[in-house]
C-alpha cells in the first residue's frame, strides 16, 4: 500500500520540512512536491528534525498531473467553497477510503499553496475534496498542521477497524489514464460541435465529476475510449 503527500506550490521551505516531519512521525514517507518555490533549503532540512530521508528522498515535478499520474484516488485539500459541488470527505472518512483503495494502488493528498490554496484547475484532477472541520470564527491552519492532522487520521485508520469496501472487477483507472480519456472526450466533443471551444471548461468540468462519483476501473476506461474512437471514425467518413 501506498500513500502520497503532494505539495503543490510551497513558498516557505520551512514548510515542507515540517510536512516531511509530520509524515515521518506517522509512518510515511512518500513526499512529493509540485513547482515548490526554494527546495532544497536549509529551513526545509532544520524543520525537518529528523525526518531528512524523506526530504532526500522526496520528488519535484513541474505539474500535478504527473505527481499523480500512477494514483488510483486523489484527495486535494481545501477549506474555501466552490461553485461547483465536488465529493466532500472529512479527514477520518478519507483515511478509511484511502486505506481501502490503498489496496488496487497508489492514494494521494494534495495540499496547495499556503495563502491561496488548490485551484479549481488543480482540483480537477481530484476525486474529492479533503476538508478539515474547525472553528467557523478561526478557520486558519497552516500547511503542516493541516497535513499532520489527516496523516494522524491515516495511522489511525491503519490500526483500527477499517471499513469494507467492495473490491473492483479490475483495477481503477489511474489519474494519466483518465486524464487521456478527458483529453480524448474533450476532443470528440468539440468534432461533433457540442462542446464550445471558448468555453470548455464549465462542461469538462462537470464531466469530470460525473465520471469521479462512477469510480472508473481500468477495462470501464477502454471501453468509453473504444467508444469516442468509433465515433471518431464515423465522422472521418462522412467528412
Amino acid at each position: 500500500m501506498s500513500m502520497r503527500i503532494v505539495l503543490v506550490g510551497t513558498t516557505h521551505p520551512g514548510n515542507i520540512g515540517a510536512v516531511a516531519r509530520a509524515m515521518k512521525n506517522m509512518g510515511l514517507s512518500d513526499l512529493a512536491l509540485v513547482r515548490p518555490k526554494i527546495f532544497p533549503h536549509a529551513k526545509a532540512t532544520a524543520r525537518a528534525s529528523g525526518a531528512i530521508d524523506v526530504l532526500k528522498n522526496a520528488r519535484v515535478f513541474e505539474t500535478l498531473p504527473e505527481a499523480i499520474k500512477d494514483c488510483v484516488f486523489v484527495a486535494g485539500a481545501s477549506a474555501r467553497s466552490r461553485t461547483l459541488r465536488w465529493p466532500t470527505l472529512p479527514p477520518r472518512e478519507c483515511a478509511q477510503k484511502f486505506h481501502a483503495l490503498g489496496q488496487t494502488g497508489v492514494v494521494a493528498a494534495v495540499f496547495g499553496p499556503e495563502k491561496s490554496g488548490l485551484s479549481n484547475t488543480d482540483l480537477d484532477h481530484c476525486d474529492a475534496l479533503l476538508t478539515i472541520p474547525t472553528d467557523p470564527d478561526f478557520s486558519s491552519l497552516n500547511l503542516a498542521m493541516s497535513v499532520q492532522v489527516f496523516v494522524y487520521e491515516l495511522l489511525m485508520a491503519g490500526t483500527g477497524a477499517i471499513m469494507a469496501e467492495q473490491q473492483p472487477e479490475a483495477p481503477l483507472a489511474t489519474s494519466e489514464e483518465l486524464e487521456h480519456f478527458y483529453q480524448h472526450l474533450e476532443q470528440t466533443l468539440h468534432d461533433l460541435e457540442f462542446l464550445d471551444p471558448e468555453n470548455p471548461r464549465h462542461l469538462m468540468r462537470r464531466l469530470r465529476r460525473l465520471f469521479i462519483r462512477a469510480k472508473v476501473d481500468k477495462n470501464e476506461v477502454n471501453i468509453l475510449r473504444g467508444i469516442l474512437s468509433a465515433v471518431d471514425k464515423r465522422g472521418q467518413q462522412k467528412s
